[in-house]
């Protein structure tokens, strides 16, 4: 398995565990669908934390699986299981330390709160292969400023975790050792309410959100398979990073 979870006190936890870099292969966001769901119908549930075995919390997907045919489902995949995470019915904290990057970010910004370590890198690299972040593109634009989310998207730079909590990506920034223990202290304060209550409020914070959300993120999918995988520079840009090579842009 590539993931772990468990529910102790009404807190779930669910862990990636594919160290060192938990990379979001097509079988790890299988694992972490199937998950979900089994949560979801715990009754005696209240939060989640979601976080990551070792160092990172996530440096992406699996570029080889964005290369021609393996995207037509790795995509569609992603943004399901992304969406999974962001229709949770019960709060969702993200622990992050280390690099939170590419599909690793998009994971983190389903969450309602990330608890970052202050080591934490957070950025959308995808730009520079070519491609475009397709979860990113949906969720951003409703946590930062809309400036700060091109910003993100266009430059491929990543933030440190300052930068990060000025932008309002994160609630709040702890020692990079303290990350799960806060994380869980915060989930500890949250499970003490009624199940029916968060379940409700959730639904309530989210009001007027989730069904343009849904769209949105159907969309950049969809976007992302009819449209950007189309081009050329889409392919070679993921070939050059397989090949660690510069790419050479066709524009086209």
């Amino acid at each position: 398995m590539t993931i772990h979870t468990s529910i102790d006190g009404g807190i779930g936890r669910i862990v990636l565990d594919e160290p060192p870099l938990n990379i979001l292969s097509q079988k790890l966001l299988g694992e972490l669908r199937t998950e979900l769901g089994v949560l979801e119908q715990e009754k005696s549930l209240r939060v989640l934390v979601m976080s990551a075995e070792g160092k990172h919390f996530s440096a992406g997907a699996d570029v080889g699986e964005h290369l021609p045919p393996a995207f037509e489902q790795m995509i569609p995949e992603f943004v399901e299981t992304v969406a999974a995470i962001d229709s949770f019915p019960l709060p969702v904290i993200a622990a992050v330390k280390g690099r939170c990057l590419g599909g690793g970010f998009e994971v983190a910004q389903a969450a309602d709160m990330i608890v970052a370590g202050e080591g934490a890198m957070f950025g959308q690299p995808e730009i520079l292969l070519g491609v475009l972040p397709p979860v990113a593109c949906a969720v951003l634009p409703d946590i930062c400023s809309a400036g700060r989310a091109a910003e993100i998207v266009f430059s491929g730079e990543a933030l440190n975790a300052q930068q990060a909590l000025e932008a309002g990506l994160v609630l709040r920034i702890v020692s990079d050792k303290a990350v799960e223990a806060d994380a869980l202290e915060l989930a500890g304060k949250i499970a003490r309410h009624s199940a029916a209550a968060l379940r409700v409020t959730k639904s309530a914070l989210r009001a007027g959100m989730t069904d343009r959300r849904a769209t949105s993120l159907a969309a950049a999918g969809k976007i992302y398979v009819d449209e950007l995988m189309q081009t050329e520079d889409a392919v070679e840009g993921l070939q050059a990073f397989m090949e660690k090579r510069k790419p050479e842009w066709k524009h086209q």
